[in-house]
Parts: structure tokens; sequence; C-alpha cells
């Protein structure tokens, strides 16, 4: 494949050792495998790839040539609410340029980001933290509401003590924003929520819920927008629920190229047009 000799690359493959000063491979009857020191140097130098090939695409969009590619991750709020118009931005002032959307959650999102898979990522971030190696920008909040069809036993239910015998519907990433153990139900002395159904974005969600007796989690802005369109309502509790915080990350030490800065900030505006227009309709 690369057009090398097997003594020629095993001699490259030992002065990189001798090099190193240590083993990077080891070999076995059964092949061979990248020894810890191998595994840590290959990821540098899967990063390091990437750069160079973004150092390809600067150039590019400096010299004029706009074919370039930006490759974004979202979640899937943002996915339905932002990246349409986004895109529209995007393509209205690169038309030329190829944009790569790929769904993802943390904490692959991350891993992604760091490694020069994705320029950055768009979506809810661990409340530990992401890390300093990166930059985190808050792009949207809405409060959460907890949702059900129409017409669901619970759906007059004011209080979280009233939804001890629901069943829940688990949206996105363990203890993400989707999740209702991150309601801390126990704390106030209420029983665990009973997940009945795991899903990983809203639009499995939008089409499980009209037709199953179960709630789940979702930004008002998300529903507002498209749940009610499926017949889901906002069950109206009085007890404080949390904010869902919507946040894009890029790397800290790789700036955005123009292209993927012209993305990034369609995506800041599309979330600012969407808040003001809720705060109008409030």
């Amino acid at each position: 494949m690369l057009n090398v000799t097997q003594p020629a690359l095993s001699k490259s493959l030992r002065n990189l050792e001798e090099s190193l000063g240590t083993t990077l491979v080891q070999r076995s009857t059964k092949g061979v495998r990248l020894t810890t020191a191998g595994e840590l140097l290959t990821n540098r130098a899967v990063t390091a790839l990437r750069e160079l090939e973004r150092a390809r695409e600067d150039i590019a969009w400096h010299t004029g040539s706009e074919t370039g590619k930006v490759t974004v991750g979202v979640s899937p709020a943002v996915a339905i609410l932002f990246a349409p118009g986004a895109a529209t931005r995007f393509h209205t002032r690169w038309p030329n340029a190829r944009l790569c959307i790929r769904d993802t959650l943390y904490p692959q999102a991350l891993r992604l980001v760091r490694m020069g898979e994705l320029d950055f990522v768009l979506g809810p971030m661990p409340a530990s933290g992401v890390g300093n190696d990166l930059l985190c920008e808050i792009l949207f909040h809405s409060q959460e509401v907890i949702a059900a069809r129409k017409n669901h036993p619970l759906s007059n239910a004011t209080r979280l003590r009233d939804l001890n015998n629901a069943h829940w519907i688990l949206t996105g990433p363990s203890h993400g924003p989707g999740d209702p153990a991150h309601l801390y139900l126990e704390r106030q002395g209420l029983p665990a929520p009973r997940i009945l159904m795991e899903c990983e974005s809203f639009s499995t969600l939008l089409g499980l819920m009209p037709t199953i007796d179960a709630i789940g989690i979702m930004p008002s802005s998300f529903l507002e927008r498209y749940g009610r369109r499926t017949g889901l309502i906002a069950l109206p509790i009085q007890d404080p629920l949390p904010i869902t915080e919507i946040y894009a990350v890029s790397r800290a030490d790789t700036p955005l190229n123009r292209a993927a800065q012209d993305l990034f900030d369609a995506f800041l505006q599309e979330a600012k047009d969407l808040q003001r227009a809720l705060q109008g309709a409030n």
C-alpha cells in the first residue's frame, strides 16, 4: 500500500524506535501490535497529519480557493434548532465549500475535537467541564420542561412527586440534560425515575412520545418549535427545573480557519436569533 518494501519498512521502524529509546511494536506468532508507547506516538502522529491537512486548507482559503471542507459535530437539539439556518448562512458565504455535519455527543464529541476530526462541536457538556485544552463558549440556554403526549394520564401533574409512577424516556448521554437522573429526585425524597426506554436523538423522541405513556425532558424552545406539532405538551410542573445549556467547543491550541470561523459565527447568530424570538414571545 505504501510502495515500500518490508525490509525498508522494518529499518524505518527500527530507526524510529532507536531515536525514541523504546519499543513501539510487539511481534508474536499472532501478528504485530502496538505497545503503549506505540499507541501514544500513533495518536500524536494522526493529530499531526490532520494538522498538516488543516494547514493545506488554510492556505487554500487564503489564496481564494473556496473548495475546502469544514466538519462540525452537533447534538440532536442543535441539529434541529440551528443547523438548517447556519448551513444556509455558511453556503451563502462559501458556496463551493463542503460542509460535513456529524451527529455526536460527549464524551465522544470532545475526543473527536481533540484529535482534529471535528473543527468544533456544539451541544451540552458535562458538568465537570471540558479541560483547559479546549475553548468553551455558551451558545444557547433554554428552560427545560417535562413533556408528554397531549392525553397522557399525568398531563395535569403539577409537582415532581406526582410523577412517582411515571415511565421515562432517557434522551442522549447518561446524566446529560435528557436524563431524568439530573433532576435528583432522590434528594427530594422521591423514588428514582423508572426508565422505560433510551434514545439518542430528539427526532426519535418525537417519534415515540406521541404514541406511548412515557414522559421525557426537553428544552422548552424545542417543544415550542417542534414538539407541539406532534401533539406533545409540557406538564405544568411548578417545581424548579434545570436550564439546558448548549456550548460551542473548539481546540485552544489551533485557531479555526476562515470558513470554520464563519460557520461558528453562523451558529452563534442562529442561537441569538432564536433567543430573541423566545424572549419576544414571552
